[in-house]
């Protein structure tokens, strides 16, 4: 009997999210990031085994808005929850839970779907400890399943396969079996080239990025794909920052991301980086939607 169907995973910010559909799918199809708020969609990633399906939506992780943006992720979030056959809440082993799972939790209670809760991040902490932040998360909702597991090491995600396998109704095969996403090129090469700047700014600069991928066509006559992006930014200091000193950061930004671009597209690439300023881009609907954060 073939199973298949939805996985929702929805959590605060930087709990590892990203990290575990990573793992689950083998391939670098999330973008990861230590900052909060990495994820700004709804990211469909694909598992097909010989017996199951699963269809995963990665989605922001949810939080208080501080401006039209963050509404629009934390949206994207709870509708996630309405979508899916199982919810997997992912919450960080190293924190108890906060004002903001308790949060969580209320909407989870609106929904009748299985939710498994996923403790992640038990490679940091000691198991005395575990078993108390485990009976502290189990005393706020009857989840149908509690696993603990480390998505960066890769521990016991067997254990959550298995159990999917158990919950997912039998159904078809909605995508061909070599496929991981049904994102398009463009998208995951944008999120690549954010991943790297998250990675090297720092402060508000992060959070007041976006990436546009402008133009992405194979060379003629040659074996390589050329790519034009612009990376908007909020304020002209920021754009001094992204560009750094002679151009420096951009450069190497540049580089680190075109290594992840090669990864992915299994071709040379050579990719061009412009750095634009968009005002207070994260408040204005048209150029939300310009960018892709759109209903």
């Amino acid at each position: 009997m073939f199973r298949s169907g939805f996985v929702s995973i929805i959590g605060r910010p930087n709990v590892g999210k990203s990290t575990l559909l990573n793992r689950l799918i083998g391939e670098k199809m999330a973008i990861i990031s230590e900052k909060p708020q990495t994820t700004r969609n709804k990211i469909t990633c694909i598992l097909t085994t010989d017996e199951m399906q699963v269809v995963f939506l990665d989605t922001p992780g949810m939080h208080r808005p501080q401006h039209k943006l963050g509404e629009y992720m934390v949206k994207v979030s709870l509708n996630a929850l309405r979508e899916v056959d199982i919810i997997f809440l992912v919450v960080d082993a190293t924190y108890p839970p906060g004002r903001g799972d308790e949060y969580i939790v209320e909407q989870l209670r609106e929904v009748q779907t299985p939710v498994f809760l996923i403790i992640n991040k038990i490679d940091q902490i000691k198991k005395d400890k575990l078993d108390i932040i485990k009976k502290q998360y189990q005393a706020l909702c009857n989840f149908a399943e509690v696993i603990c597991i480390s998505a960066l090491q890769g521990d016991n995600l067997v254990d959550v396969l298995d159990m999917l396998a158990e919950y997912l109704p039998e159904g078809v095969q909605y995508y061909p079996e070599d496929m991981i996403t049904d994102q398009p090129e463009r998208f995951v090469v944008s999120e690549l080239v954010r991943e790297k700047i998250l990675e090297l700014t720092r402060e508000e600069v992060p959070h007041s990025v976006a990436v546009e991928v402008e133009e992405m066509k194979k060379r003629e006559n040659k074996d390589m794909i050329y790519i034009s992006a612009t990376i908007f930014v909020e304020r002209q200091s920021q754009k001094g920052i992204v560009v750094g000193k002679g151009g420096k950061l951009l450069k190497e930004i540049g580089v680190k991301a075109r290594q992840d671009i090669e990864n992915l597209l299994g071709s040379k690439v050579y990719l061009e980086l412009w750095v634009k300023v968009k005002k207070d881009w994260r408040n204005k609907k048209e150029q939300l939607k310009n960018l892709g954060y759109s209903d």
